[in-house]
This record gives C-alpha cells, structure tokens and sequence, in this order.
C-alpha cells in the first residue's frame, strides 16, 4: 500500500503530543527537520582546581583563553595546552562566578568579591587590579566606550562606569566621565549586556542604559516593569538582541521590545526539567557557527542538559551534555606538526583534521567539565526524534519504516497502544536494512515512532511508514 511520509516538524514540548514533535534530542533544528549536535571533547589538560567560567582574548595575533576559579585565573599555554596559574599575587577568594570581557587589548574580570582584574594582551605576565579606585563588580559589559559594572561593592542595585575609553579611571569628576547611579526599583541587578547602550537586568525591571553625554552621561529608561531576570547567568547576547531567562520563560530584547521566545513552546517543559535548587549553574553561550543561543542546566535527574534555539528559524531542540558550563572561544595556533604531543594516540582521536579547531584564531562553540575546558567538535551524539501519535481507523498496524537520513540511516523503536490513557512502551530496536527499510509489525491504534539516526549522518528529514487499517471485533 502506499506510503505516508511524516516530516520532522518542530519541537514544542508544551504543545500536546498529537500536535508535535514529542522529542528532538541531541540534535539542532534545520530549515528541514535537524542536524547532529556534536559530543563535547577534552580540549586542554587539568587545571590546579575546577574551573567556572572563561573568555578568549583576540587582538591582532594575540589569541589567549582564559578560566577562572575561586581562587586562580589560568591562561590556556597553546604548545601544550597546560592551563597556567596566572592570578594575581594572593589569589582570589569568591563563590561567584566569573564574568570576563575584552575592552580594547585587555581582558577584564569580574567575580563578585575582589577589584576588577585586567590582563593586556601581548604584554601581561599575570593578572592584576586595573586599577586602585577601581570597584568591586558582580557584572561586567561594554557599553560604548566605557566599562561598565553591576553590584558595586556589595550593592545590590549600584551600576557604575569608567572614564571614556580608560578602563583605569573610576572616580568621578570635572576632568572624567565616570559615575554611577542607584536604579531605585526592580529588585537586585543580576546581569547587563552592552554594545551601543546598553542592557541592565534586574529582578524585575530591564533598562535601556544610553549615552546622552555631560552632564549626565547616561540615561537609564525603564522598557519593562514586572519582567526582568531570573538568573545572571542565563544572559546571552548576538549582536544587537540579547537573550535571557524570566521568572516565566524565555526571552529576547533588542533594547525596544521584550518579546516571548518560549510562549507556548518549551517554557513549561524547561520549569518541570530544571532543578530549581541548581539554577545558579545555568550558564549560557552563542555558537557562532550554527547560530544557536544554548542554555546548559542541570535537570531534576542529576544531568547537565541543554536547550537549544535557532534564532533565524525560530525554533527549539534539547540535549544532554557532559559540559558544566558552555560559552565561545578562539582556537590558538596550533600546528598540525604538534598533534603527536597533543594526541598521543592519533587513531584514538574523535576530531577530524580539518576541523576547525586546528585552525587558529577561529570562534567555536565550547565548554568547562569540571578543572578542563572542552570544545563541541565530537562525533555525533546519540539523537533521537519521536513523532506525534499517527491514527489510521479505529485499529492499524504499521509494517514498515523507511527512514529518510542524509549520509546515514536510522534504528526505529515503535510504541503502539489502543486508547491514549495507556502508558507508553517502546517496542525493541529494529535495524535498517541494506536498503535502508525497516520491517516492523506494530498493531494498535495510536503509534508513536522513535527515529535514532545511525552513522555520519548530516540531517534528519522525515520517515516513510507504511500502516494499513485493521478490523475490528
């Protein structure tokens, strides 16, 4: 009989499943269906302590990765990929975590508890404060010419700036720029995002911080009340839109409007798999390649997990990950001539050569697992996609699969059952065969099937099943 072809449509988990895709798991979306989402790979070798957050620092051929934890900074060496201790005299003492940015050819870092530290590239040996009036900040971001920091010196609600183009000057007066002002409401400051104004997230409120020159420097509008962040570490930024977490779900803000990214489609999935009690360890990051936002968490199964937004496409995808923490860096110079160094054992090696990764000086999409960093540059991961219920006639059975994979094929489990209160059971995992066909015998009345994509596949576009209708009695 002829076949139906099921496209792998979006994933809205908050959706009913007879209206979805009920799973789109370790994979992210396409213009048509999905693409692999890569296994995170060992990328340097083990820190003196675990680490919590890092930056790359590119200015002219000066590429440095760095990581911070609570009590070192380490400079990622490019030879031998050793993270070295490059903390200022004494070290650190702070629970939070590390929040970096490059102004200019320096490197800034923020934990919450110590002045802010500056690193210039090409020249600095170790870490230091950048300056002796310089504050104590929670938050760092460029906002036009300035540095600009959240939480000063413990309070809750103070943001300050530096002087025009001197990330050295923070004391105020005729002869500089730098100030600071007291947002009255919205609760504490948790985050800001900069570029031409700049973004200031409180609890409850977000403000547009624009530059208007002397006397007052900058202006601080309210464009929302009520909604604001629920957590500094779910801020992302590409470009001019900026992407966060509120006490509702996902949104973006592009400095005018504040607009719903999750409504209706993975918010109430995110609040039902998060653990509450972990939701200071999200962190976020672009992948600059794929044009992803990523969100990694920890779940109420103890996993670190991700969810995944195409912004161009506007739609949603999940994964596990062993990454504690995800954000971008730069890949330093490295040789190919090195690699006997760095892979002792070639053939064990999960990266292809002409990854970019080898390549210096190109963004990627990367992460921390526990004292190392890692790069999402691995195999495939194990995917899943499982498709909304199919209906044929008060009882059917499907007799055939044929998976439509590019470059690869595909395992097919399928759950049957006769009424929609029925607990949901995959059947055992079927093969496809040599040419590509998977002969099942499934009977019921709705059938869900899950697609485990096999091989170097490169997109997963839809199925062919095969289900006819059968008598009832």
């Amino acid at each position: 009989m002829p076949s139906q072809r099921i496209q792998f449509q979006e994933w809205t988990p908050d959706q009913p499943d007879t209206a979805t895709l009920i799973d789109a798991k370790n994979v992210f979306p396409a213009a048509v269906g999905y693409a692999p989402f890569p296994t995170a790979d060992e990328y340097s070798n083990a820190a003196s302590e675990n680490l919590n957050n890092f930056i790359v620092g590119k200015f002219g051929d000066d590429i440095n990765v760095f990581a911070g934890g609570t009590t070192k900074l380490f400079q990622l060496d490019s030879a031998s990929l050793d993270l070295d201790d490059v903390s200022k005299s004494g070290g650190y003492t702070s629970s939070h975590t590390w929040q970096f940015i490059q102004y200019g050819s320096v490197i800034l870092g923020a934990n919450g508890n110590s002045k802010i530290q500056a690193w210039t590239l090409g020249t600095s040996t170790a870490f230091a404060d950048v300056s002796a009036d310089a504050p104590i900040a929670t938050y760092l971001a460029v906002v036009k010419d300035f540095v600009v920091g959240t939480h000063i010196g413990g309070v809750n609600n103070k943001i300050a700036w530096s002087d025009i183009n001197d990330e050295t000057n923070w004391t105020s007066g005729t002869t500089s720029q730098a100030d600071y002002q007291i947002l009255p409401d919205g609760g504490d400051l948790v985050g800001i995002s900069g570029g031409e104004f700049g973004l200031v997230f409180l609890e409850k409120a977000i403000y547009r911080m624009t530059y208007v020159g002397s006397p007052l420097f900058f202006q601080f509008d309210a464009i929302s009340r009520g909604l604001g962040c629920l957590e500094g570490s779910s801020i992302a930024q590409y470009g001019a839109t900026t992407y966060f977490l509120a006490d509702d779900g996902f949104y973006s803000c592009d400095g005018q409007s504040v607009v719903g990214i999750g409504t209706e489609k993975v918010d109430r999935f995110f609040f039902d798999d998060v653990s509450l009690s972990d939701l200071e360890t999200i962190s976020t990051a672009v992948d600059p390649i794929k044009n992803l936002v990523i969100w990694n968490y920890k779940n109420t199964s103890g996993n670190r997990a991700l969810l995944i937004y195409n912004w161009q496409l506007q739609k949603w995808s999940r994964g596990i990950t062993i990454a504690d923490t995800i954000g971008t860096i730069a890949t330093l110079t490295t040789g190919l001539d090195d690699l006997d160094t760095l892979y002792p054992s070639l053939d064990a090696m999960t990266i292809s050569l002409d990854d970019r990764v080898f390549v210096g000086g190109k963004f990627l999409f990367a992460g921390l697992r526990a004292d190392k960093l890692v790069t999402f540059t691995g195999q495939n991961t194990s995917a899943e996609l499982i498709t909304p219920d199919i209906e044929v006639g008060y009882n059917s059975v499907i007799t055939l699969v044929r998976p439509q994979i590019q470059d690869g094929t595909a395992n097919i489990q399928i759950a049957s059952r006769r009424i929609q209160g029925e607990n949901v059971q995959f059947g055992s995992t079927v093969s496809s065969d040599d040419e590509d066909r998977v002969s099942v015998r499934s009977a019921g009345r709705y059938h869900r099937i899950k697609v485990i994509p096999t091989g170097n596949w490169t997109q997963a576009l839809a199925i062919d099943v095969e289900v006819k209708p059968q008598g009832g009695r």
